[in-house]
């Protein structure tokens, strides 16, 4: 792993985006660009017309006021975003990270994404936004919409941070789940890191040789793995066994087998995104 996008967006989740960051960057020497998109706000509620049945001289200065306005509110969220950036940039480097950027991006966050994840590794972005409705728990909309189209895996940053000593893989013997084992065992990002390997289900002869197989990967690049199965809900047992043995972050793949679940983040994938209170870092 070489470089890092992370995603800053002013939300209470900025501060555990940039110290999830600084955790990547230290453990595998990557370089990071922090990135503020300047999105279309409001899209969907156009403003209303307040000129009504007024003179054509009135109306004209109405409308120049608020013309007025948006230049001046969109002057402000450049100046924002700046700060935002700046604010997170300083705390980084003060953290001890040497090759820190700033992108300051107007238009849509999946074009912009998309213009600079050829070149990285992993983008790192909060739970939830500024308009997420943290009473209901709800995703935040433009995460559900960077894992359906990044090609690279994300990583999920939770409420706060604390030290990651050791991380669990919800394994289901699929193509993203074998992706994350891979992408694990050989990079350097869990190096010396316990792993718990679950398969939640029936252990079958032919998930225990894809478990087994998982595992002995991870062992060859010298991890300590408990590869074991689970019954009950994958929603459920996962989150049980994240609690019980202080699992501080969940890997996963980001989607199911079935062709409905292609399109859109698997269930399994957003009830643990949504429920659980540690990182979870998501392959396609």
């Amino acid at each position: 792993m070489t470089h890092l996008i992370a995603l800053i967006d002013g939300s209470g989740y900025s501060q555990s985006v940039a110290d999830l960051t600084r955790w990547v960057a230290e453990r595998t020497n990557a370089s990071v660009d922090l990135m503020h998109v300047l999105g279309r706000r409001g899209v969907g509620s156009e403003r209303a017309d307040l000129s009504g049945n007024l003179k054509l001289g009135a109306r004209s200065a109405l409308l120049k006021e608020l013309s007025d306005l948006d230049e001046q509110k969109a002057k402000l969220d450049v100046k924002r975003g700046r700060l935002l950036l700046e604010d997170a940039k300083a705390g980084l480097e003060e953290a001890g990270l040497t090759t820190v950027g700033t992108k300051l991006r107007h238009g849509d966050l999946i074009e912009s994404i998309a213009e600079f994840e050829g070149d990285a590794d992993l983008i790192v972005v909060g739970k939830r936004g500024e308009a997420a409705d943290f009473a209901k728990m709800h995703l935040g909309s433009n995460l559900e919409r960077v894992v359906r189209a990044a090609k690279k895996p994300v990583l999920v940053a939770s409420r706060a941070f604390k030290p990651i000593e050791k991380f669990l893989i919800a394994f289901d013997g699929g193509e993203s789940a074998m992706k994350a084992v891979r992408h694990i065992a050989e990079g350097k990002l869990f190096t010396g890191l316990p792993c718990t390997l679950l398969c939640v289900g029936k252990p079958t002869e032919g998930m225990q040789k894809k478990l087994d197989d998982a595992a002995d990967i991870l062992r060859k690049s010298g991890y300590s793995v408990d590869a074991q199965f689970a019954k009950g809900e994958p929603e459920d047992v996962i989150k049980d066994r994240i609690e019980a043995d202080n699992i501080d972050l969940l890997v996963m793949g980001a989607y199911g087998h079935s062709r409905i679940r292609s399109l859109i983040i698997g269930s399994t994938t957003t009830e643990m995104v949504r429920s659980c209170h540690v990182p979870v870092m998501m392959f396609r």
